[in-house]
């Protein structure tokens, strides 16, 4: 086949993808609009899946089986009036596409609503009589009247611009970010890439935030980490709203690069900062309908604000957990967390003790191993194992498909919590495969391997338990080589000052100690900076719910008010936007709190 050829095959091929997504489009907007429930059942396939993201239920809802899918819409379609779907000549056309084994048309489309404009994602596949939807998701993209300010929508500038003798730019940023007359809406506690996007996304919605970030300078919590630190994805799925990294970037961004370009984004987006300033506590007023919240600032005085919204975006990894070690306190050489960890260089020559094998152990010891220092990996517990390259990248494939960055956030926030599984684990089949031979090695020196539970690999371990698995840049195969030590956590029978004196009787001996132990599950953010009480009317905060969907996170939560979003940059640029547009529509009097039972 010729390129003429080939282009008028596909050509044609996307006429027929654009037709199956149009017809069926039109039929369900009749059967909505007509509340026509078995209308809308019979376009289902007998298992569909869908997910909405606040657009007919102003929550994270999903949904299963084509009957109860037909239901909510109809219980949901009297207020939300949903209509006008059609496929954006903006967005990427119809196309064939195999997931998870089906062979589907799949296409991007979009439909307005009561409250604004909405888009979705759909997957057809032959069914009974005709194509059938297997999956659709839908989600609220902006509130009418309230679209954000970008490109022809910008803001004119006319309050600054040419005010001669008044206010300049720099006048009106300075004023803003002082707060000298006012509180802050919105209070956001943590200034990295979770606090900043959620932060940009609600200035674009009018809702005046306060970002406050302990640390001396935006950015320092990723400059603070260990000294050969990099992002172990890919650059061009890691964007924050509004802003994409210089094409000119390495693919894994080097940690300090981060930390510069999270405050060249704070200035550039106009986000209100204070620096080295810690949130310490916070209560909410029922009768205000606000919180009472404290701030300490560098030089040790106090601030109380007076926000209506709290959002927590401290991250999933806050607050170092360390675990009572029998014999610890008796090492007489250097302890230290891996939270605290920076370079190996000072101990070059020395022996050190790797408590973990997770990520974070592993490139500390690959750091210090480079460095001269002769490094041991104590194994508690079993560690999924996993290469970056190829294996981690199987995870991007969304991002890699031809195609806008919107399209791609579209078809990665689309799945339901049962798809989102059975496609980590369809993955997980490769990544075994790939890694099979670094795997095999491992196994045949004594190291604990598993594949997640239930075979779904690392990214539940991640959103389950933060931790447990290990995304590989080279530590496997020198521990393989016998070039970085392996000892299992259960040979030890307590740390002495020379070391760890195994079970046996034997030393190995230590100058340094690093605990690489993990963090405290989310929920200890909740009772440091609201009380116990808080923690049991707000609840498990991150790891799955009963509904699989994430308990608590990007959403809003049994207490009014309380927020919180955590995660990497690609879902904390997807899911800033919804819990920004939650807030606003709370501001506009469209939504209201979280009713008490679902």
């Amino acid at each position: 086949m010729d390129r003429f050829d080939q282009a008028f095959a596909e050509f044609q091929a996307t006429a027929r993808h654009r037709a199956a997504a149009e017809d069926w489009l039109a039929a369900f907007e009749a059967a909505l609009a007509a509340r026509d429930a078995a209308g809308i059942a019979a376009l289902f396939h007998p298992e569909a899946q869908w997910r909405d993201i606040l657009a007919f239920t102003w929550h994270f809802t999903p949904t299963e089986g084509r009957d109860a899918v037909a239901a909510r819409l109809v219980a949901a379609q009297g207020e939300i009036q949903a209509h006008g779907f059609h496929l954006p000549p903006d967005r990427r056309a119809p196309k064939a596409a195999t997931r998870l084994g089906i062979e589907s048309t799949e296409a991007i489309f979009g439909f307005k609503t009561a409250h604004g404009r909405g888009a979705g994602l759909l997957r057809l596949a032959p069914g009974e009589g005709g194509m059938q939807a297997w999956h659709i998701s839908t989600t609220l993209e902006a509130l009418e009247g309230w679209e954000e300010q970008i490109g022809d929508n910008r803001p004119t500038g006319a309050a600054y611009s040419r005010n001669f003798g008044g206010d300049n730019w720099a006048d009106v940023r300075r004023k803003a970010a002082a707060y000298e007359d006012r509180d802050p809406t919105v209070l956001v506690i943590g200034g990295a890439q979770a606090g900043l996007a959620v932060a940009a996304r609600l200035n674009q919605q009018g809702v005046d935030t306060l970002v406050v970030e302990k640390w001396p300078r935006i950015g320092d919590s990723w400059r603070r980490r260990y000294h050969s630190l990099a992002l172990h994805n890919s650059t061009h799925i890691n964007h924050l709203p509004y802003m994409p990294f210089p094409p000119t970037w390495p693919k894994y961004i080097p940690k300090d690069m981060l930390g510069n370009w999270f405050e060249f984004y704070a200035d550039a987006m106009e986000i209100n900062c204070w620096t080295n300033t810690e949130f310490t506590g916070g209560s909410w007023d029922e009768a205000a309908q606000c919180w009472t919240a404290t701030v300490r600032r560098a030089d040790g005085t106090e601030r109380v604000l007076r926000p209506r919204h709290l959002v927590f975006a401290n991250g999933a990894s806050a607050y170092p957990l360390i675990p009572e070690v029998a014999g610890l306190p008796d090492f007489q050489g250097d302890v230290i967390h891996s939270e605290g960890f920076d370079s190996g260089a000072a101990w070059a020559g020395k022996r050190a003790l790797i408590i973990g094998t997770g990520s974070s152990a592993n490139d500390i010891a690959l750091d210090l191993h480079s460095h001269g220092v002769h490094t041991t990996l104590v194994q508690r517990g079993s560690t999924t194992v996993v290469s970056i390259n190829p294996s981690a990248r199987l995870n991007e494939a969304v991002w890699n498909e031809a195609g806008a960055l919107e399209d791609a956030d579209q078809v990665a926030s689309a799945a339901t919590p049962p798809l989102v599984m059975k496609g980590y684990k369809a993955v997980v089949k490769r990544m075994v495969e790939l890694d099979r031979e670094m795997i095999d090695g491992l196994k045949s020196i004594g190291f604990k391997h598993d594949m997640g539970e239930d075979d779904t690999g690392h990214q539940v371990k991640y959103y389950t338990r933060g931790g447990g698995y290990n995304l590989d840049a080279g530590s496997s195969a020198l521990m393989i080589k016998g070039e970085i030590g392996l000892l299992q956590f259960d040979r030890i029978e307590r740390f002495v000052a020379e070391g760890a004196r195994l079970k046996d009787g034997s030393i190995v001996p230590a100058d340094l100690i690093v605990l690489s132990t993990g963090y405290y599950p989310q929920v200890e953010l909740v009772r440091r900076a609201l009380g116990e009480a808080m923690v049991e009317r707000i609840g498990p905060v991150w790891g799955f719910g009963p509904d699989g969907e994430l308990s608590n996170m990007y959403k809003r939560t049994p207490q009014q008010g309380a927020w919180f979003i955590a995660g990497g940059l690609a879902p904390c640029r997807i899911y800033s936007k919804y819990l920004a547009l939650q807030i606003k529509a709370m501001e506009l009097g469209k939504l209201g709190p979280l009713s008490p039972v679902r």
